[in-house]
Order: structure tokens, then C-alpha cells, then sequence
């Protein structure tokens, strides 16, 4: 699809693209679940590199923290949400009575 937009030159040939644009790298959301199923290669060796269990541990008490951190953003989120609508209603409400004090002028 992208080809059949891109301007042609007689001959076949395409125009060098010079992108001025950049593109900015987001990180990726790393969710409770992600570090839960997270598994480490067993070290060669035998007991050369960490323990798996320790490993383990530790990737379950960080997918807790992590999920204690997003279930507290959601709720923060959620207050947001609810002091923006009594806020537009404060606005509203103060607008009509301006309003009506207006036309009894």
C-alpha cells in the first residue's frame, strides 16, 4: 500500500527518502503477568550463573509491586476523572447563574 502513494520517477527508479521526522523510542509497558511468565535459561554448566529459585522470588515479588503500582495509578486516575466531571459541573452551575443574573438586569 505504501508503494502505490510514493511518487515514481520516469525510468523506474524511486526518489531517495530523507526523513526529517524522529521517531521517538517508548518504552513498552512491562505488565504483572510479563515478569510472572518470565523464565531464565538454565546456566551451563550445572550451578554456574543464579539460582532459579531465587530467581523466581524475585520476579514474583516485583510482579507484586508492580501490580500494587498499577492498581494505585488506575485509582488515581479514576479520582481524576471524578474531580473533572464535579469540576465541569461547578462550571456549569456557576455559568447558569451568571447567566440568569444577567437577563434580570
Amino acid at each position: 500500500m505504501r508503494d502505490f502513494f510514493r511518487r515514481r520517477i520516469p525510468g523506474g527508479r524511486r526518489p531517495v527518502q530523507v526523513s526529517i521526522e524522529r521517531r521517538v523510542a517508548v518504552p513498552r509497558r512491562l505488565l504483572p503477568w510479563q515478569v510472572r511468565e518470565r523464565r531464565f535459561r538454565p546456566a551451563p554448566l550445572g550451578r554456574r550463573g543464579l539460582d532459579p529459585q531465587e530467581v523466581r522470588e524475585f520476579l514474583d515479588q516485583v510482579a507484586e509491586e508492580l501490580a500494587t503500582v498499577y492498581d494505585a495509578l488506575g485509582q488515581s486516575r479514576r479520582e481524576t476523572s471524578r474531580i473533572r466531571i464535579a469540576l465541569c459541573h461547578l462550571q456549569a452551575k456557576r455559568t447558569h447563574a451568571r447567566n440568569e443574573r444577567e437577563w434580570d438586569r
